[in-house]
């Protein structure tokens, strides 16, 4: 479970989030919406412990996120809406993210043939020099390549051509279903089908938060 209890941000004198409560139960399917600059993705990197809230907590299975972050992090896999500027290679990356995170590299193989990227050829370039389509490709496939039961998606298609948001959506109907998942996108008619809750955002707070 993933629970934010009170948080607010700021930075300098500008709050991005304010008073924030929320909790998302294992296995549930959660779309956050809001205009740009409502907080969505601040509110994702809060969760991950990449930003520590200026008040209130964030726990993961009752975990601290930044104190505990090792700990909150080990069963959530993350896909950014901009891939990091990483310069090492694919195969440098599968190695980190099989060291660090647990995945595994058939698993990272397998789901990067599901989306059509060609692994084998590319394996030793740097993740900078692929295009944008590619990186985001092999982001999704770490990400399933883990045996976490949560999975965030910060506009997870926004790079990809209209036949990988196809394979995508295949790989979220065939191997997500018990997994909690959390998207935050402007594509509703791609996540629709599978969300079960929709959270509306705006100027850093929830306004709305419903059932679908």
């Amino acid at each position: 479970m993933i629970k934010v209890e009170n948080v607010s941000k700021k930075f300098n004198d500008q709050l991005i989030l304010s008073d924030i409560n929320l909790q998302i139960a294992d296995g549930e399917k959660v779309l956050f919406v809001g205009q740009n600059g409502a907080g969505k993705s601040s509110l994702m990197r809060t969760i991950l412990g990449e930003y520590i809230p200026t008040s209130g907590r964030v726990s993961i299975d009752g975990y601290d996120s930044f104190k505990q972050r090792r700990l909150a992090l080990r069963n959530l896999s993350f896909v950014p809406q901009t891939p990091p500027p990483l310069k090492l290679s694919l195969a440098e990356l599968i190695y980190f993210a099989r060291r660090t995170a647990g995945a595994d590299e058939a698993e990272v193989r397998k789901f990067c043939g599901e989306l059509q990227l060609d692994l084998s050829s590319n394996l030793n370039k740097p993740f900078y020099k692929l295009s944008g389509g590619m990186k985001q490709k092999f982001l999704i496939a770490l990400a399933f390549g883990r045996a976490g039961k949560a999975m965030i998606f910060d506009e997870p298609t926004a790079n990809l051509d209209p036949s990988a948001r196809e394979h995508f959506g295949e790989l979220l109907h065939k191997y997500a279903a018990s997994k909690s998942l959390i998207f935050i996108s402007h594509r509703l008619e791609e996540v629709g089908g599978l969300v079960n809750r929709m959270i509306c955002m705006d100027l850093g707070r929830i306004i709305d938060d419903k059932n679908v």
